[in-house]
């Protein structure tokens, strides 16, 4: 009986080609970026619209006061220089969202790859906090290369041409970045790391927990460690074989796909995971599809019958592209070998060519800062406060936490940061408080519940609680324990002098 790998090397019809390997990756590439437009059509507004907590508006003259607005555009290229009115934040998702479904279902170009690209850029770059995360540059990089897979006028799931191959051996110089990147982040960062404990601690206090981070929390420590080591071989040992000749580089593609799994079904790390799968892909060739694809979707492929060539302006572009990245990789792959690395960090304007990393550090404990409120004049501890229920970070104790990944919860994801900081590097939580005393609709529908639904609470606070996940079986039958650590803001109300006085000075309240 044929193992897995060798039913996938043995020979087969057209092993060295890459369209279905194209098919592939778009296809996938086109979901995440639907899934992304989704967050931002339920999100945006709430978040920079103009009476967001951090509004477009105010971010864009910061700018253009300090370097103009050409500069602005040049450093942070965006549509939204011409126009950041609530209706174009919304149209522009909805277009890219309708553009994504297209890609998704097959029917794409470079034309349409480039404008879902641009539009989705144009958010990241005036998204402020709530888009500063690795997986946003990550999914501008991936996106660009995408461009360059598709013909630029012809619309259909199996393109006449073939992709250039230099094109997906970019997605495999993308994909080695990613994931050494991540690899040597973690061994100069943090002792766990090398020493095979971070795994004891990382799913209790990763970002947002998933159904089954508890199970994986509670594994024995040898398995944990066993986990670690599995990390690194995905991390720092894969990447040097996507360039290899096609078994070492099949086998390094299913170690890195099976490693995003394992991640994808331990947390909720938003789309990540999904969006390192993608440029894994390249990993495989048309060999490898015909195998494991439906042999309905391979004969309509019709991959034999089609052109062997790639068209001299595809392939001439495609070449420009592979020389803009390797100049623009230099700073990049300095970035990677210097002992002061830095991860997430874009070092051109368009994202086009950045440096990766996560969880160079492993907390031990789990804080969540809590928002209350209530109805009663005298703000003490008895006053009855009520809890606004994050739709992702834990609150009430016997709740197991859902699947939201490949969502992204925007407010969740910065609590999460904010918890381990304070107010005064977090001054948007002023915001979010003065809208929660004023029940603006577009801010409380970033949380689960609001237990305040028929008038606005007289105060709001802030409370510190350290997390931790409850033995199973316990006899209260709980998810979570918690300890009260104290008070992150104390308690405001509308009209507090000092907190009217603070919104006026960002701009935030006229």
């Amino acid at each position: 009986m044929q193992t897995f790998f060798e039913k996938i090397n043995a020979p087969a019809t057209y092993p060295r080609t890459y369209r279905l390997t194209r098919f592939v990756i778009l296809r996938l590439l086109g979901l995440i970026y639907a899934v992304a437009f989704i967050v931002l059509i339920n999100e945006v507004l709430p978040l920079i619209g103009s009476d967001g907590l951090l509004p477009v508006s105010i971010y864009l003259l910061q700018i253009k006061n300090a370097i103009g607005a050409t500069d602005g555009f040049v450093h942070l290229p965006s549509v939204f220089w011409v126009n950041h009115s609530d209706t174009m934040l919304i149209v522009c998702a909805w277009i890219g969202f309708i553009l994504s479904v297209l890609i998704a279902l097959g029917f794409t170009n470079a034309i349409i790859m480039f404008v879902v690209w641009f539009l989705y850029m144009s958010y990241v770059h005036v998204g402020q906090d709530w888009y500063a995360y690795g997986w946003e540059i990550q999914i501008n990089e991936t996106g660009f290369l995408a461009i360059f897979l598709c013909p630029l006028l012809e619309i259909r799931p199996f393109p006449k041409r073939p992709p250039p191959t230099i094109i997906i051996i970019l997605f495999r110089w993308l994909i080695f970045r990613i994931m050494l990147g991540s690899a040597l982040i973690k061994l100069r960062g943090d002792e766990m790391w090398r020493n095979g404990t971070a795994l004891y601690f990382h799913f209790e206090t990763q970002p947002i927990p998933g159904p089954l981070s508890r199970w994986f929390h509670f594994l024995p420590h040898s398995i944990l460690k066993m986990g670690v080591w599995f990390n690194f071989l995905a991390e720092l040992v894969s990447p040097f074989f996507v360039f290899w000749p096609r078994i070492a580089r099949h086998i390094a593609g299913v170690i890195i796909v099976l490693f995003q799994m394992t991640i994808i079904a331990s947390g909720n790390l938003s789309f990540l995971n999904w969006l390192t799968i993608v440029p894994a892909l390249a990993c495989f060739d048309d060999g490898f599809w015909q195998k494991i694809l439906p042999r309905k979707l391979v004969r309509k492929a019709n991959i034999e019958n089609m052109e062997s060539t790639v068209s001299k302006p595809m392939m001439t572009t495609a070449w420009i592209v592979t020389m803009i990245v390797l100049f623009l990789s230099v700073a990049p792959v300095v970035n990677l070998v210097s002992s002061n690395q830095i991860m997430n960090t874009s070092f051109d304007p368009l994202d086009l060519v950045n440096t990766y990393g996560a969880f160079g550090t492993v907390g031990k404990e789990r804080y969540n800062v809590v928002f209350e409120g209530t109805y009663s004049d005298n703000p003490t501890d008895s006053a009855g406060w009520k809890e606004y229920i994050y739709r992702g970070l834990p609150v009430k104790l016997d709740k197991m936490p859902h699947q939201i990944a490949p969502y992204q919860l925007h407010l969740d994801w910065q609590m999460w940061f904010a918890a381990m900081s304070t107010p005064d590097q977090y001054t948007w939580t002023f915001n979010l408080i003065w809208k929660l005393l004023h029940n603006d609709e577009n801010t409380t529908s970033l949380f689960q519940e609001n237990p305040f639904k028929d008038h606005p609470p007289k105060y709001v606070r802030a409370v510190l609680y350290q997390y931790s996940f409850a033995n199973p079986g316990n006899s209260e039958n709980n998810y979570w324990t918690r300890k009260k650590l104290g008070l992150w803001i104390l308690p405001l109300s509308a009209d507090d002098p000092r907190l009217i006085d603070f919104l006026k000075g960002q701009g935030w309240v006229k």
